[in-house]
């Protein structure tokens, strides 16, 4: 039996992608990759794989089960800019889900992950200037629009990060309305949230095999005091918060508050930097509304 996915988690990075698929992962009927990010239809690397690699993270699905993915670099234009076509002529008729968080917030997220993979090494005021996907992968228009043109905006879902941590479970009943799930799925309150980045410490090849390799656990907690051990981890970590100028505060309101201002009126709402979170908090529904006379073209 060849599985496909039934809906895809595509975005965007940072913004508690993680946490709602392990969320639905846990639902009787809903079968999630193992693999939460295959990237198989952004990363030319995946995509060489082929169909049958990409099938096989979804082999162990029952017939009746609903299977989705989770993939943020389907939404890292214009990183990876075949992504779309490929999943449209492989799963023209997926449903997407797209999770958004204030877009300040989410770059600095993003750079604090970056970091800690050491694919940045400035700080963040010069990270922003060097390094524009970190305000194109909080550019949410320029993302979705793609989407939208190729799947139309039914196909869709917009998902708030702050809607999401404020009332997670009718969040999670509307997700499962839109993929079509009938049964009544649970929040698991228990669930620890998902790749928190200031919790992030920088890799380190050498320390993850000092600290994984067996019999070697026991030996550093017997014979390496607590408080040297805590020291030395703080090496590797962020010791404070990123902190952009206010010059660069300035710059990226602007730049955003561009794209919310088109966005909001895809949603029916007003949205800005400044009352972000208030806007979205106290919007009535989430739901496109004035984008659905955008043309589709069709398969």
């Amino acid at each position: 039996m060849n599985q496909k996915p039934d809906f895809i988690i595509i975005g965007a990075m940072k913004c508690a992608t993680s946490t709602l698929h392990e969320q639905l992962a846990l639902q009787s009927g809903i079968f999630m990759s193992e693999l939460k990010e295959p990237n198989f239809f952004s990363n030319d690397e995946q995509y060489a794989r082929g169909l049958d690699w990409y099938q096989a993270h979804f082999a162990a699905a029952q017939a009746d089960e609903l299977c989705g993915e989770s993939s943020t670099h389907y939404t890292k234009l214009p990183t990876y800019p075949q992504t779309i076509e490929r999943l449209q002529g492989y799963l023209p008729e997926v449903k997407l889900i797209y999770v958004m968080r204030h877009p300040i917030k989410r770059l600095v997220s993003q750079y604090v992950h970056e970091w800690s993979q050491r694919r940045i090494s400035v700080e963040i005021n010069q990270a922003v200037n060097s390094h524009p996907e970190l305000i194109d992968y909080s550019r949410y228009t320029l993302q979705l629009e793609p989407y939208f043109k190729a799947f139309g905006p039914d196909r869709v879902l917009p998902v708030f990060f702050e809607r999401l941590f404020h009332t997670p479970q009718i969040e999670l009943e509307r997700v499962c309305q839109f993929i079509g799930y009938s049964s009544q799925p649970t929040w698991q309150t228990n669930l620890e949230a998902q790749n928190v980045s200031n919790e992030r410490m920088q890799s380190s090849g050498w320390r993850d095999f000092l600290v994984e390799a067996p019999g070697l656990k026991q030996i550093r907690q017997t014979l390496v005091p607590k408080s040297f051990r805590i020291w030395l981890r703080g090496l590797w970590t962020m010791k404070e918060r990123p902190e952009l100028s206010a010059e660069q505060t300035e710059r990226l309101q602007d730049i955003f508050d561009q794209d919310l201002a088109v966005l909001g009126r895809w949603l029916g709402m007003p949205l800005n930097c400044a009352q972000f979170e208030l806007n979205v908090l106290e919007a009535p529904e989430i739901r496109w509304s004035q984008v659905q006379s955008m043309p589709v073209p069709h398969p």
